[in-house]
């Protein structure tokens, strides 16, 4: 049997109350990330299917927050160039504003500067087509866009069908064979990490995705579709996951000389107590 005899357990009793205290204004961070500001789109470009720039007419709207596409044409981008939005929610609604047509809006992640007219693209699409038109398929997906976009097949059948160049890899869970609306608005969340993609429409979680993705643009898309308005654009950043999580925990990367986890602060200074309750009780 332990015999602590009289060994004052006093001082080591504060040491490791005050030790897991010590801990939480580093957790703090994980509770004070910031909040969604509006997005200045009157900087932002266009990229049309293999340099044809025009195949879209982007215009900012008051506000410049807001952008209405309106012309029919072959595949769309508009973007922020140079910039990366890893770490970032992109929220906004999207709306059609014509009955005339049936096909692809959408938006890319992770687009660089010319990629629609690049020999070795590396991003990755979201596309929602209202209707059937084969080998077109009604309904929303994500699809990986790699490869030689230059000198690869036309948008149709590659971006038409997802082929070739365009690679799908999911289906959304409820949207995945139901198309848009028209004249409906559409609430969207868009969450993109080094490592996950989440698509949510009017709340629901659509698409959710993880892979190893390569940082660049969030931008809007369209494919064949006039009169689309993308309206109340906003960015949040998303908290450093090393603030809810300490080195080698969650997707917070190990670290050399990593410190405890608070967890087992907690039960270090738990068991200290104990033995000092243990102590006053055979006293």
């Amino acid at each position: 049997m332990l015999n602590f005899g009289k060994v004052n357990l006093t001082p080591l009793k504060r040491a490791f109350v005050a030790l897991p205290l010590a801990v939480l204004p580093a957790l703090a961070p994980a509770l004070a990330h910031a909040a969604p500001v509006p997005v200045d789109l009157s900087g932002w470009v266009e990229n049309g299917f293999k340099g044809n720039n025009g195949a879209g007419t982007w215009t900012v709207q008051a506000g410049n927050d807001s952008v209405l596409q309106s012309i029919n044409g072959e595949p769309t981008v508009f973007f922020e160039a140079g910039s990366n939005a890893q770490g970032t929610t992109l929220r906004g609604t999207i709306k059609v504003n014509t009955s005339g047509d049936d096909d692809f809006v959408g938006f890319f992640l992770g687009y660089q500067d010319g990629e629609l007219n690049s020999t070795a693209a590396d991003f990755w699409m979201i596309d929602w087509k209202q209707a059937n038109q084969a080998p077109a398929t009604v309904g929303l997906a994500l699809s990986h866009v790699s490869g030689d976009i230059r000198n690869g097949g036309n948008a149709d059948p590659t971006f038409w069908a997802h082929t070739g160049t365009v690679n799908e890899v999911q289906r959304a869970t409820n949207l995945g064979s139901t198309g848009w609306a028209d004249f409906q608005e559409y609430a969207f969340d868009l969450l993109f990490t080094s490592t996950q993609i989440q698509v949510k429409v009017d709340g629901v979680l659509e698409l959710d995705y993880a892979g190893s993705f390569t940082d660049g643009a969030f931008g809007f898309y369209n494919y064949s579709q006039s009169n689309v308005l993308y309206a109340g654009i906003t960015e949040e950043a998303l908290p450093d996951p090393c603030d809810a999580n300490p080195p080698g925990v969650g997707a917070c990367p190990p670290t050399e000389g990593s410190v405890p986890v608070p967890g087992t602060l907690w039960l270090m200074a738990l068991g200290i107590l104990g033995l000092g309750q243990m102590r006053r009780k055979r006293a």
